[in-house]
């Protein structure tokens, strides 16, 4: 994790004003959007006027990005509907332009969230096209405001304020990894290299584990573990060798032992490159338990994936269009 040594946190002076609101994910009507399939046959200019006289039932965008210091650099994820991330702007609708302009206007505020619970805000005073992620991506950034306990917080989630403002303060608490976390990711990702099929690293797993990640989804009374491991590549955009692969595991403690919650492996040979790192996680859609963002890494561009509990499984629930075709093993 990043470490400042010089580190100004402005404490937040105003109440929450809710005392009363019970914290349960971001407390919106969230619906799907219009289906592609309702689209009547015809032209192009057809498909196109049916799609703008359709009312859009908007979401809340959601960011991602780190912070330095007094400031943060947020990228736009995507919109939160009823059937979990979608792609924001949608060009489909053009009013979805007209909400951007005002999401990343001087003056807008958000609401910061790290470890699952709101830590602050950020007040935007500046917004520019992320370049280095797949897509028409924004990135926004401005002035951070943390409550004490989060001061030490780099990777952050934002919604914005009027979506998300009801939201109470709870207790932040950062997870620092241990000794047995760092062999239980170790293990599971030792039983998930030979089972897809991918050659044993020549180092052994120590030497191609390049990040590792203590957390506590919504609901966990001890913290998992999310551990990414890179054979021949780099976690970092650039070109992989012959042979690379990516590999992220989750795993949940089990009495005094570690099992393996989710896997995703992405052979560059199979599906091109795409190294998924753990972001954050946070109750985005209120049902109880926490999503999971990831970074992903490509030889070009990066992009984003979520993975969520589904039932008894985690699952990749989202991935942006220039990470398509990679598969996860639940």
């Amino acid at each position: 994790m990043r470490k400042h040594l010089l580190l100004v946190v402005l404490i937040l002076t105003g109440a929450t004003g809710c005392d009363n609101v019970a914290w349960g994910g971001i407390d919106v009507q969230l619906q799907s959007p219009p289906s592609a399939e309702a689209a009547p046959e015809g032209g192009d200019e057809e498909v196109a006027e049916t799609a703008d006289s359709v009312t859009k039932v908007s979401g809340p965008v959601l960011l991602a990005g780190e912070r330095n210091g007094q400031r943060a650099e947020m990228v736009l994820v995507g919109e939160l509907l009823a059937n979990g991330l979608s792609p924001f702007p949608d060009p489909r609708f053009p009013g979805d332009a007209t909400r951007l302009a005002e999401l990343t206007a001087p003056g807008a505020e958000w609401i910061l969230f790290s470890e699952g619970v709101r830590v602050g805000r950020m007040i935007a005073d500046a917004s520019e096209p992320a370049d280095e992620y797949c897509g028409a991506r924004i990135r926004i950034s401005g002035v951070v405001e943390l409550v004490p306990p989060a001061s030490t917080a780099t990777r952050l989630l934002a919604l914005p304020a009027q979506d998300a403002d009801t939201v109470p303060y709870r207790p932040y608490t950062e997870h620092a990894h241990n000794y047995d976390q760092r062999v239980a990711s170790l293990a599971i990702a030792g039983e998930a290299i030979p089972r897809n099929g991918a050659a044993w690293p020549a180092g052994g797993v120590l030497e191609i584990r390049e990040h590792i990640q203590a957390f506590r989804p919504e609901g966990a009374s001890t913290p998992w573990i999310a551990a990414t491991f890179v054979n021949r590549d780099q976690l970092a955009i650039g070109s992989p060798g012959p042979g690379a692969y990516g590999l992220l595991v989750m795993g949940s403690p089990i009495g005094g032992d570690f099992v393996e919650a989710f896997s995703w492996f992405r052979s560059v040979e199979d599906e091109g490159k795409g190294v998924p790192r753990y972001h954050d996680h946070l109750d985005w859609d209120g049902d109880g338990g926490s999503e999971v963002l990831l970074d992903v890494f490509g030889a070009n561009r990066r992009w984003f994936a979520a993975v969520e509990r589904q039932g008894q499984r985690w699952v990749r629930s989202y991935e942006d269009s220039c990470g398509s075709g990679a598969r996860a093993t639940p």
